[in-house]
């Protein structure tokens, strides 16, 4: 059942044109396309679109606007204060409802929240009059009950027409004021064709009570054996059940409002992380303090021992260690000195510095990461579709249910049948509870979602966060993955009668008018070991081979075997100062150049990309997990297969161009498997799109974030390792909840409806169904919270 949404509740969609986007590009990883072998292609609002794989294809048609809509700065990207422009409230269980103001679903009832919560929220409005309404219910309603258990008990003097006068007075605010929302919502639901737990509430308590003021004005119209079983010769009254009934909802609902205000609690703790002033470092040296809304970029600013540092910037001066576990859920400090990235909300340690600011506002990393956990929050995981499928048709089938225990009480029940028909119907309505099947799936997302936010890893939706459990086969990128992807300068062989350094100074002389990505960690290693760089003369770099020029009048040149020739190395000096010693350091994936100087060979340097020190803790904890490992790049197999060993990788995958590696994660996944890529990369774009869970490392390309499903904020492997542990406790969590739901009401509605009355004689009173439909949500969202205290 699809219920008409009303347009003033829904999120307005992207009015005009699709956006026109370069048609060279992939809209959905970013990866440029050639128009001309492009094999996947979308028609869109009368335009072709483009893509580098089937995987983004398949993304694009699914949901166009999400990636042709126009990036519009709004309370998305950065939190608004409660009833600030741009902030919106919208329902947890149905994400598509948005309003300007607070309020409740149309679909479910249920109170509206902030789309992204905000550390001063202040007071929930919703709760307060909830609370309100509870502690007048309840003065009312506790006498009532009193006098209905005294009455029970056959104390005549309560038996007389003023008690039912009495019990009249008592009840009547209680049912209208106390339930009044409760009559709202179930009026939306029937005119928005959307019945839900409080079109049920509203006929319990509207049928008892009504029921109970024709029993005082026109005891006349009730047959006599219903008039017998009363007290006094007139009918019973019901006036203390819709009262009651009224007040436990009403617990119920203050109890649910509080604990989902919990379920925000990983985004207020986000938004507490970034301090609310900054020290700011004038022309003349002083400092002054401003607020952080007043930073621009390129601004100076100092952090002192224990200080936050405010936004994301660059260190100039000063050094220190800073805690990073925002980013990467390690509490151990990483060292900072001149030259190093700080972000926004990190700890400084007992050092201080100054850093000049890089991002500010809504585009520092804080930023980002609350509006991608907000987004994720508030997305729905496909196995929310059982539970939707299910209450679309639980409500109409719970009044069928109603009317038939009425009418079989009505026509087989004992005497007085009519009331026995009226209660029993009345507890069927009260007790059959679609909220807590509802919120059995969002509530754990929510907090599943914010607990890796904690840890550093952050889910871009709710499919991701079910997918991951799933997965069989992970694909690796080597490069800024498994390695570090910065090469640095592991071997210096320097030939017979040649010194280290002078090896070195002379490689470096070379490097130094070099744009090669070797140079950077050839002139790092002569840096380290206190080499003064000199001077190299007629310089010039040979396309495919290396560099030469003139050092100190004699001829100097870096580069590999096919430069020995242009230099003039005899073929035997070559082999044996070449050759030989360098087939060992390739073996072990380094790269090899070699150093000559009038003729001769100097010697060898030995460059590689370390592993990552985590790397292989966290390929070991997926080993243990089952998860087949898959090394996938674009380097030579030499170096990828050195890697390998080193890392106990089985199968290794090489010299594949990035849309060759899209092709081989779909041949992954036609043969079988569920497949997650991980990488960094703009060339891993397609590939991280084309997987069913795509895990990109933040240290990484925009273009790679972009593409995936994932981010690892800490930059390493480990984090998938605790992505995929919060996956598999935030699904069980799910399971939890939906068997709990769907056992709850399997069970209560046969009791309610008096199966056990034939056999034991029992019933279920709609005060006791009351209180077990009011806990049953509340019992949901508290497990749901325990993964809050979920160990990663």
């Amino acid at each position: 059942m699809n219920p008409p949404i009303p347009e003033a509740c829904c999120r307005p969609e992207p009015t005009g044109p699709p956006v026109a986007l370069e048609p060279e590009r992939d809209v959905v990883c970013g990866m440029t396309v050639n128009l001309a072998t492009a094999k996947h292609r979308a028609e869109h609002g009368g335009l072709t679109y483009y893509f580098c794989s089937a995987g983004c294809r398949e993304k694009f048609e699914k949901d166009p606007e999400k990636y042709l809509a126009p990036k519009v700065e709004s309370a998305e990207q950065a939190p608004a204060p409660p009833g600030a422009p741009g902030q919106h409230w919208t329902c947890p269980m149905h994400p598509e409802i948005v309003r300007d103001k607070p309020g409740s679903c149309p679909i479910c009832g249920m109170a509206l929240e902030p789309e992204v919560p905000s550390l001063d929220e202040g007071p929930d409005p919703e709760l307060l009059d909830m609370q309100r309404r509870l502690i007048g219910c309840a003065a009312l309603a506790l006498p009532l009950l009193v006098l209905e258990m005294v009455g029970m008990a056959g104390v005549g003097a309560l038996h007389g027409r003023w008690v039912a006068w009495f019990q009249l007075a008592l009840a009547t605010p209680v049912v209208f004021w106390g339930g009044w929302p409760f009559f709202v919502r179930a009026v939306d639901s029937i005119r928005y064709r959307s019945p839900n737990m409080f079109t049920l509430i509203a006929l319990g308590t509207g049928a008892a009570y009504l029921y109970s003021l024709a029993a005082v004005f026109r005891p006349g119209w009730f047959p006599a054996g219903v008039a017998a079983a009363g007290h006094g010769g007139r009918p019973p009254l019901y006036f203390e059940a819709a009262a009651v009934i009224t007040t436990l909802v009403l617990v119920g609902q203050v109890l649910e409002l509080r604990a989902r205000r919990s379920t925000g609690a990983a985004i207020r703790a986000l938004l507490g992380l970034a301090p609310k002033t900054a020290r700011r470092v004038g022309a003349d040296g002083r400092d002054e303090e401003v607020e952080i809304t007043a930073i621009a970029v390129g601004d100076r600013l100092r952090v002192r021992p224990g200080e936050k540092v405010p936004v994301d910037g660059k260190v100039e001066e000063g050094a220190s260690a800073v805690d990073e576990s925002l980013l990467s859920g390690e509490p151990i400090p990483v060292e900072k000195g001149p030259g190093a990235q700080v972000t926004g909300g990190t700890v400084n340690g007992s050092g201080s510095f100054v850093f000049r600011a890089e991002r500010v506002g809504h585009d520092t990393v804080l930023a980002q990461i609350v509006r991608l956990v907000g987004e994720a929050q508030r997305s729905r995981a496909p196995i929310q579709r059982v539970a939707d499928r299910v209450a679309s048709w639980f409500v109409p089938a719970v009044v069928v249910v109603a009317l038939l225990t009425f009418g079989l009480w009505l026509g087989f029940g004992p005497e007085p049948r009519f009331a026995y028909a009226l209660v029993n119907a009345v507890a069927v309505l009260i007790i059959a509870c679609p909220c807590a099947l509802g919120l059995a799936t969002p509530m754990a997302v929510m907090v599943g979602t914010g607990r890796g936010a904690r840890s550093g890893v952050l889910f871009r939706d709710a499919e991701a966060l079910e997918t991951l459990e799933k997965i069989d086969t992970l694909v690796i990128d080597k490069t800024g993955t498994l390695t570090e992807g910065k090469p640095r300068l592991v071997a210096v062989q320097a030939a017979v009668g040649i010194d280290e350094r002078e090896l070195l100074r002379v490689a470096a002389g070379l490097e130094l008018s070099s744009e090669h990505p070797l140079a950077a960690a050839i002139l790092a290693g002569a840096a380290e070991r206190g080499i003064e760089v000199p001077v190299v003369e007629r310089f010039r770099a040979l396309v495919g081979k290396g560099v030469a020029g003139t050092l100190e009048g004699a001829e100097v040149a870096l580069g590999n075997r096919a430069l020995a020739a242009e230099v003039g190395v005899p073929e035997h000096a070559l082999v044996a100062g070449f050759d030989t010693p360098a087939a060992p350091l390739r073996a072990e994936g380094q790269t090899v150049v070699a150093v000559f100087r009038a003729g001769q060979v100097l010697g060898l340097l030995g460059i590689a990309d370390p592993i990552r020190a985590t790397t292989p803790a966290a390929l070991a904890a997926l080993r243990a997990e089952g998860i087949r490992l898959v090394m996938l790049t674009g380097d030579s197999r030499a170096t990828a297969e050195a890697v390998a060993r080193q890392l106990g990788l089985a199968e290794v995958i090489a010299e594949v161009l990035p849309e060759g590696k899209a092709q081989e994660i779909e041949r992954l996944q036609k043969a079988g498997r569920r497949v997650a890529m991980a990488g960094d990369g703009v060339n891993d774009a397609p590939a991280l799109a084309r997987a069913e869970v795509g895990l990109a490392l933040a240290t990484g390309s925009d273009v790679a974030v972009q593409s995936a499903s994932v981010t690892l904020m800490g930059g390493d492997l480990g984090g998938i390792v605790r992505a995929r542990r919060l996956s598999r406790a935030t699904m069980r969590n799910i399971r939890q909840n939906l068997f709990f739901a769907f056992a709850y009401n399997l069970l209560g509605l046969p009791l309610a409806a008096g199966v056990l009355y034939p056999a034991f004689g029992l019933l279920l009173s709609p005060i006791v169904a009351s209180a077990a439909m009011s806990f049953s949500s509340v019992s949901v969202i508290a497990n749901a919270l325990r993964l809050r205290r979920l160990k990663l």
